[in-house]
């Protein structure tokens, strides 16, 4: 790796190391079909896999998955595997596979035009614009309409510097998004990195499922970049009634916030910061 640095009189050029952000494909495999394809940065992979069915309606509580393991792609499956709806078993990491197969219980159904459909999802913006407002309406399981929850401006200007303070890998390479999720008080429970923004949201959604927490009400969904439509619908579709933002969202993003109940903060940096709708839960 060369340097350049011109801000001395004339350029120089340095030598030198540099971490990057590690970018992987995973492939999510249900019932030993292909699903869909995600570029990620390996590790809580089956969070991301669990968080990003979650996302798309298909489990609500732990014991909704009977299996995941890694496997290769001649089917051969590892021995690393998160078995029989067990929340507390540990989940391993650093798996050099990049397939995960999940089995589901017997009670929850796939609609079968979802196994047909073999999508690619990008760490740019995960499947940007598949899904209608109308469509996340109907497949929301815990409306947060209803959800009373109240956070203190004071609290919500130090999410950012919480945030960051726990992004390890971020430190070393500075190419990764970071979702956390607070309580209403701050306590920060869980904070998960990707090189993907909706990866990010998915893992942390995933963390919440396996520990049972699911809804998330009453609590506070954190990410480091802008607030996307995808983003709002996952915060949505776990329950969570406030999603913050250190920079800007999409038009298309207040929209379905703003007519889903959800408070939306955008721009939240230092001491200041958007309130897009929602701001009756600012206190």
């Amino acid at each position: 790796m060369v340097r350049l640095d011109g801000t001395a009189e004339g350029l120089v050029r340095r030598g030198g190391e540099e971490y990057t952000a590690a970018e992987e494909p995973l492939e999510l495999r249900i019932g030993g079909q292909p699903f869909t394809v995600t570029m990620r940065t390996p590790g809580d992979d089956f969070d991301l896999v669990a968080g990003h069915l979650v996302s798309e309606g298909v489990l609500a509580t732990p014991h909704d998955v009977v299996r995941m393991k890694f496997c290769s792609a001649d089917n051969g499956c590892s021995s690393t595997a998160y078995v029989d709806g067990d929340a507390s078993l540990a989940f391993a990491d650093g798996d050099p596979l990049n397939i995960v197969d999940v089995t589901l219980a017997p009670d929850i159904a796939l609609p079968e035009d979802r196994l047909r459909r073999s999508s690619y999802v990008t760490s740019a913006c995960g499947v940007c614009g598949k899904t209608s407002i109308d469509a996340v309406h109907a497949t929301m399981r815990w409306p947060v309409t209803e959800d009373d929850a109240k956070v203190s401006a004071q609290t919500l200007f130090t999410l950012p510097d919480r945030m960051r303070d726990a992004q390890k890998v971020f430190a070393k390479t500075g190419g990764l998004h970071a979702a956390a999720l607070f309580t209403p008080e701050g306590e920060l429970l869980c904070l998960r990195e990707d090189v993907g923004r909706h990866n990010a949201v998915d893992k942390v959604l995933g963390w919440a499922l396996r520990t049972d927490r699911l809804p998330l009400r009453g609590h506070v969904l954190a990410v480091s970049g802008r607030a996307s439509f995808e983003l709002v619908q996952k915060a949505l579709a776990a329950g969570i009634p406030m999603l913050t933002a250190v920079s800007a969202p999409s038009s298309l993003a207040v929209t379905l916030a703003a007519d889903s109940g959800l408070t939306l903060v955008g721009f939240l940096r230092g001491r200041t910061a958007n309130v897009y709708c929602g701001a009756e839960r600012i206190v």
